[in-house]
């Protein structure tokens, strides 16, 4: 699992581009965007917060919410998890910046995006809100998800909402790759999956190569 994660990561071809998404580095929208819906129909809004649940029920559900990690030494929670049902708790709200957003407030599919948790907290804990990918967790085999990151920067995490093949939707982390140029490609070639991997007896979020999580979007009233 370690030789394929890296191996992905390695074989990537890195490219020279702006480290932010601004006006002078216009991004077309393509004419047949199709916006992320949330679960009562409605297109998702840049400006509002959501919580990410699960398309599931029961002991399958739960939402994704931030926690402190385990042996971490970070001066703020900064694990993404999701909770073990959706019986209990509601998850941490967030927020999608698109990289389109200077076309309006919508997200859309196969749009790069960064993704933040949507929270008060204090300064020191701002960058512990915004979703990254952390280093390779040897004792997991793989790389997990985290809070620590930037938004809109070239070294930014940068993730995809896209249609699952179940319901709802899946996440995809896409690292800084020729993908950077057309923020709109369907091509997923350079992108990981999202979903979960057990650790000290929570679901954390993570890079997996089969079963990504099947999420939907709730709006916080």
């Amino acid at each position: 699992m370690k030789c394929l994660f890296l191996l992905c990561l390695c074989l990537v071809p890195i490219v020279v581009f702006s480290s932010t998404f601004t006006s002078q580095n216009p991004i077309n929208l393509p004419s047949d965007a199709t916006p992320v819906l949330d679960v009562t129909g409605k297109e998702l809004d840049s400006r509002l917060s959501y919580r990410i649940i699960s398309t599931f029920w029961g002991a399958l559900g739960g939402d994704v919410y931030l926690g402190k990690s385990p042996n971490s030494d970070a001066p703020c929670a900064n694990g993404i998890f999701r909770y073990n049902s959706d019986v209990g708790p509601s998850g941490t709200p967030v927020r999608f910046i698109g990289s389109s957003s200077h076309f309006g407030q919508g997200i859309f599919e196969n749009e790069l995006l960064n993704i933040q948790f949507s929270i008060s907290t204090s300064k020191l804990c701002v960058s512990y809100t915004i979703w990254k990918v952390g280093d390779y967790d040897a004792s997991l085999g793989t790389m997990l998800l985290e809070t620590g990151g930037t938004i809109g920067q070239a070294d930014s995490s940068w993730f995809k909402i896209v249609k699952s093949s179940q319901l709802g939707y899946n996440l995809l982390y896409c690292p800084v790759t020729s993908t950077m140029i057309c923020p709109f490609s369907s091509d997923d070639q350079f992108c990981l999956k999202v979903g979960v991997v057990h650790q000290n007896g929570k679901r954390r979020l993570a890079l997996v190569k089969d079963n990504p999580l099947d999420i939907s979007f709730k709006q916080v009233q």
